[in-house]
């Protein structure tokens, strides 16, 4: 059977890559820079030949590419790594809810409504990726938390600030669900778009006290000094239930009071082993 590709195996992707390998899977995992993958750059032309060197005919390719931030400004992947990808039987683009814009009630029948740059790039990303010869789905996760990353992580490190006065409601997705969501989207055949998230869209504000009481430290300032694309200004309802339904999905965390203590739990033992 043809193997899989992880086109951009960080946070999301280095997971789905080790569940794959944990069913046996052959997997070839591309990034910029990593110890443990292949090194593809979209920026060094030189790494292309990694690619299309590792696709099988028929290879299933989980794309996580994000649009890069350059210093000429913003920079899509899509146009330059779809022709590389002809080999491919099938494409599971990891998109975001950024595309929504300003949309305040998503779920799977919400079209994009764009505002800045880089949600525009993304959009025509998805358009690209679409109209190759594999089949595509594009799954738009909202804000992704885990071990390590989101606002527990922020606030323990003192570095979060709350947008606004922190009524502003954002939708989240914890990793393991986002990577369960990537390995059953693979081996369907479904094809669309689709938001991924869980089942407690909560205020920021409301986030950050859960935080604050669990880690023990004090409420975050807040501010309004926050660029225009900063997705801490998100105030979106996503609705993920049909992508679950479609693929088959049961939440390992239903929310962030499921999910966060787990996070804080596993990233503890992460640092534990590393002692």
């Amino acid at each position: 059977m043809p193997g899989y590709v992880i086109l951009g195996a960080g946070y999301t992707g280095s997971r789905v890559a080790r569940a794959l390998e944990r069913r046996g899977e052959r997997v070839v995992s591309l990034r910029a820079s990593a110890p443990d993958a292949l090194r593809f750059d979209v920026l060094d032309a030189a790494t292309y030949g990694s690619v299309t060197e590792s696709l099988e005919e028929g290879a299933r390719v989980l794309y996580s590419l994000p649009v890069l931030r350059t210093p000429e400004g913003y920079r899509a992947t899509a146009p330059l790594v779809a022709p590389l990808l002809r080999k491919a039987a099938r494409v599971v683009y990891l998109s975001t809810t950024g595309v929504y814009g300003e949309t305040h009630l998503v779920d799977e029948h919400t079209p994009p409504a764009p505002r800045h740059e880089r949600e525009l790039l993304r959009v025509d990303e998805e358009r690209v990726l679409g109209e190759g010869a594999w089949s595509t789905l594009v799954l738009r996760p909202a804000a992704i938390y885990g071990p390590g990353r989101g606002v527990h992580e922020s606030m323990r490190q003192g570095r979060y600030r709350l947008p606004g006065d922190g009524s502003n409601v954002i939708s989240r997705i914890h990793v393991d669900d986002l990577a369960a969501h990537c390995l059953a989207a693979l081996d369907a055949g479904l094809a669309g778009c689709f938001p991924v998230a869980d089942e407690e869209p909560c205020p920021a504000g409301e986030m950050a006290a859960f935080c604050a009481e669990l880690l023990g430290v004090p409420m975050p300032e807040f501010t309004e000094r926050l660029p225009g694309d900063d997705t801490r200004r998100a105030n979106r309802r996503v609705d993920g239930s049909a992508i679950r339904r479609e693929l088959g999905i049961r939440l390992l965390y239903r929310g962030y009071r499921e999910g966060v203590p787990a996070s804080l739990a596993a990233g503890r033992g992460s640092t534990e082993r590393l002692r």
